[in-house]
């Protein structure tokens, strides 16, 4: 599914109807590699999509107080009703309580899915956002007509933003879910039982090609250096029916939800 599936329909309307732009702020702390590339991409995607993009950039020293106020201050409506969604770039760094900043953000412009709010919502089946990797997941799921009712779903991973969303989506669905990680007693053995794997535990290669059902649905939601995922790839590819590369897979997907939740938290602010 592509971004144009996603946004610019959708954008030209919101602009056509209200004469506003939906706009996603992003906020990076610091300039580390990876996430300046990220932000980039981000950047790119809102004008292919016809969204307005602002960027804020702070320091690596920023503390906790520091960017909790800086998010805080495009946060509310009072203060910036122009902005209609907002991500913090993450991670922002040990020095700094990445929950904290990330409960800085309005439930409203929560657009990446990362409050406790938008985290209640998941797992209520309540109007809200999901975080948007599980999100595009789940995109990738339906796009593909894999049917999940009744299945087999493990996930690997336990993070707040992917692993934990990714089992409450797929419960949604009536799968039946079992969490899995890293110390996970005989993790070979619950993984060889799975129609469905989500792959979220952020070691390269931690997979294996023989623990795979044959013919299951394998997505690799993991990003190590060398972009490398979770799961070996080629020995993997052997068993699954269905399986996502890194990179290429999970990736796009996760900002194709990005812009279209922007979109839509505008039309929502803006009563559209």
């Amino acid at each position: 599914m592509s971004v144009s599936a996603l946004g610019p329909a959708r954008a030209a309307e919101v602009f056509r109807r209200t004469g506003v732009t939906p706009c996603l702020a992003t906020v990076l702390v610091g300039a580390d590699p990876a996430s300046v590339t990220y932000v980039k991409m981000k950047r790119n995607r809102c004008a292919k999509a016809g969204i307005r993009f602002r960027h804020v950039e702070l320091p690596a020293e920023t503390t906790t107080g520091e960017l909790v106020a800086a998010i805080t201050a495009i946060t509310a409506l009072s203060v910036d009703p122009g902005v209609h969604g907002i991500l913090l770039q993450h991670p922002v760094g040990p020095h700094i309580d990445e929950r904290a900043a990330f409960e800085a953000i309005a439930p409203a412009k929560d657009v990446d899915g990362v409050t406790m709010a938008s985290f209640a919502a998941m797992g209520f089946g309540l109007p809200g956002f999901v975080s948007c990797t599980p999100g595009g997941i789940m995109r990738l799921l339906d796009a593909y007509d894999v049917g999940l009712s009744g299945k087999r779903a493990v996930v690997v991973g336990r993070s707040a933003i992917l692993g934990k969303p990714a089992g409450l989506l797929l419960l949604g669905r009536d799968a039946t879910v079992t969490y899995c990680h890293s110390r996970t007693t005989d993790l070979s053995s619950v993984v060889r039982e799975a129609d469905v794997l989500v792959a979220a535990v952020g070691r390269p290669n931690f997979i294996k090609g023989q623990d795979i059902k044959p013919g299951a649905v394998v997505i690799d939601a993991g990003y190590n250096a060398g972009t490398t995922g979770d799961v070996d790839f080629a020995s993997a590819a052997e068993r699954a029916s269905l399986i996502t590369p890194v990179p290429g897979g999970v990736g796009p997907m996760t900002i194709a939800v990005l812009l279209a939740q922007t979109v839509e938290a505008a039309e929502r602010l803006l009563d559209v």
